[in-house]
């Protein structure tokens, strides 16, 4: 995957399928509504919360992470992408990581959740308010899930 650019074709897919696939889910939305296509996926690409993603294999791998996320988990777009999401946590904090996983699996999303996550250089933060929902094709088919929060505190 290449870094995302403004024209990148993916990353206004991607964009648009976990902005309906939240919307469908909670009723909200959470970017500029006057914007679509690749302008609003640009502007969610540059916002100042986490939004992120994983795919649906069977030990998910990040395929989505926004400039926010990137500077937060200290990882290249590459980096990130390559990812498998359980590293996000520490070993002892990926147990519940997986509940949480889980849960929405069934019921489709989840508000509220708190959670130790770690960067790459090993700086552990405590992410807050994080909504977590399932993302469908336009088939309702399930290819992921994502997260989104404006909210941490570095620990250490």
């Amino acid at each position: 995957m290449q870094p995302p650019s403004p024209d990148n074709h993916y990353l206004a897919e991607h964009v648009a399928q976990l902005r309906h696939s939240y919307q469908r889910l909670t009723g909200k939305d959470f970017g500029p509504t006057e914007l679509s296509g690749a302008a609003y996926a640009q502007a969610l690409y540059q916002a100042p919360f986490v939004l992120v993603s994983h795919d649906s294999q069977t030990d998910p791998v990040f395929n989505y992470g926004n400039l926010c996320a990137q500077r937060l988990f200290e990882l290249t777009w590459d980096e990130l992408t390559r990812l498998p999401s359980r590293q996000s946590a520490e070993p002892p904090n990926q147990d519940e990581r997986a509940r949480l996983l889980q849960a929405v699996t069934r019921q489709g999303f989840c508000e509220g959740y708190s959670g130790v996550r770690i960067s790459k250089t090993g700086q552990r933060f405590l992410i807050q308010d994080v909504t977590v929902w399932n993302v469908t094709d336009d088939q309702g088919q399930y290819q992921g899930q994502a997260a989104i929060y404006s909210r941490w505190q570095f620990l250490d």
